[in-house]
């Protein structure tokens, strides 16, 4: 099932999460994935699971990608849920496309919201607006009560679509923030969160649905090319914390493969650098945590014994942020506090209000090129000059810099290191970084 909406904050990882709880809860083994590049939802459909949650991205990780990690999953599982992205047709690649392309069957989630009548109109134009559509049914989120939940059952043309109401309860809504929700882990009540809507559902026709059976053909033999090991003996240290969290499984899958040693420290916690070939820096929330971030001189003066040794550092997003020698996070009034970070990179970060990057985007170093996507509030202001730009995927400007100082590689850009293996390597190798304009990428998949 690929549970969609007619626009984002609807409720679908609430529901998407919820219902993989109530099926794993009744036995099933449950897996979930999500659609478009996302690192928090993912948190909650792994909370449900107890499994890895991968992305699903026709453009981004690509068709034979997407079969056969699908193919995987339903080998070992009794269900599939995919969590799709926006609203259900948005974007291109859009979430429809991903369920045409698989046959996977649609559930519309609908906030109910101060609606009735209109709520039939909204279900048969997502039903019907593109032909050969695999429908499920549609599901009516923030519901006054009963009254309200028959005035929407009733405006249905097909009474079959009904698969049932969420309440319109406070203690049913994941909290958010400006990059989107608040990730599981962050919450002690995460998994009550997850328990109270999973019990609501199983009144519902979901907690005992039949859904169709949907086969995943596996990736064929031209698709799936072997990961040459270019890394191996190599050590590669990564930041794992609140502060540097959004690390795709197949990321680290994807360095595994490359023949890759992986070791993770905290810097909230107070750990040292490893010893360590080469460092990843991921993206995350450095700007909530600044001050911690800030206190840690013996880390800064590690970074910086490390990078005078001519060992590279892939900082990405949040990651980068924590490079520069300043981060401005605005407060409740007009002034910002500003805190000295680790002085890798010359300039300073400003939190703003307003979105300043969001889109696929891809990066050509030398012959390869990486797909991956950039979502940030911030903008950083620096006399370094950008190496290079990521670009859109229909090949337009206005992407993301690549900064480059030294053995320092920096953006925005985040990558999806499985779109290219040969490219990653060349993020954490010690050799200079060759870049130039993306390239046809064919995408491949890890045998």
């Amino acid at each position: 099932m690929l549970v969609a909406a007619p626009a984002s904050g609807q409720g679908k990882t609430t529901v998407a999460a919820a219902l993989a709880r109530l099926h794993a809860r009744q036995g099933r083994r449950v897996r979930a994935f999500k659609c478009g590049p996302d690192f928090l939802d993912p948190h909650w459909l792994r909370l449900a699971t107890g499994a890895p949650v991968h992305s699903l991205d026709l453009w981004m990780t690509g068709e034979a990608d997407c079969r056969a990690r699908l193919h995987a999953a339903a080998a070992e599982s009794d269900l599939l849920i995919v969590e799709g992205v926006m609203g259900l047709f948005d974007g291109t690649p859009s979430a429809a496309d991903l369920a045409q392309r698989f046959g996977l069957p649609v559930l519309a989630v609908i906030d109910a919201h101060a609606m009735a009548g209109t709520f039939g109109a909204l279900a048969h134009g997502l039903q019907s607006f593109r032909p050969g559509l695999p429908w499920a049914g549609v599901l009516a989120n923030r519901v006054a009560g009963e009254r309200h939940a028959d005035m929407l059952r009733g405006a249905l043309r097909e009474p079959a679509d009904w698969l049932g109401a969420l309440p319109r309860d406070a203690g049913f809504s994941l909290p958010e923030r400006h990059l989107g929700l608040v990730a599981a882990h962050e919450l002690g009540d995460a998994a009550e969160r997850l328990d109270r809507v999973a019990d609501s559902l199983a009144g519902t026709p979901l907690g005992s649905l039949q859904l169709p059976q949907v086969r995943f053909e596996p990736p064929s033999t031209g698709d799936v090319a072997p990961i040459a090991p270019l890394l191996a003996g190599r050590t590669i240290a990564i930041a794992r914390d609140a502060a540097f969290s959004f690390i795709y499984p197949a990321n680290l899958d994807t360095l595994n493969a490359l023949g890759a040693r992986l070791v993770f420290f905290s810097p909230l916690a107070g750990e040292a650098l490893p010893d360590c070939d080469a460092l990843w820096l991921p993206g995350g929330y450095p700007e909530l945590h600044a001050s911690t971030l800030a206190r840690r001189s013996d880390l800064r003066a590690a970074l910086a014994a490390h990078a005078a040794a001519g060992r590279p550092i892939w900082a990405e997003c949040g990651g980068m942020m924590a490079l520069f020698d300043e981060i401005a996070v605005p407060g409740d009034g007009d002034d910002a506090a500003v805190h000295a970070l680790w002085g890798l990179l010359p300039g300073r970060v400003t939190l703003q209000k307003r979105l300043a990057g969001l889109g696929p985007q891809a990066l050509a170093l030398g012959a390869h090129t990486l797909r991956g996507h950039t979502f940030h509030y911030s903008r950083c202001e620096t006399p370094l000059v950008p190496a290079v730009h990521s670009r859109r995927p229909q090949g337009t400007a206005g992407g993301e810099a690549l900064y480059v100082r030294g053995p320092v590689r920096a953006s925005y850009f985040h990558a999806w290191f499985a779109s290219s293996p040969e490219a990653t390597a060349r993020l954490f190798d010690a050799t200079p970084l060759e870049t130039g304009a993306p390239v046809a990428q064919e995408h491949r998949v890890d045998a």
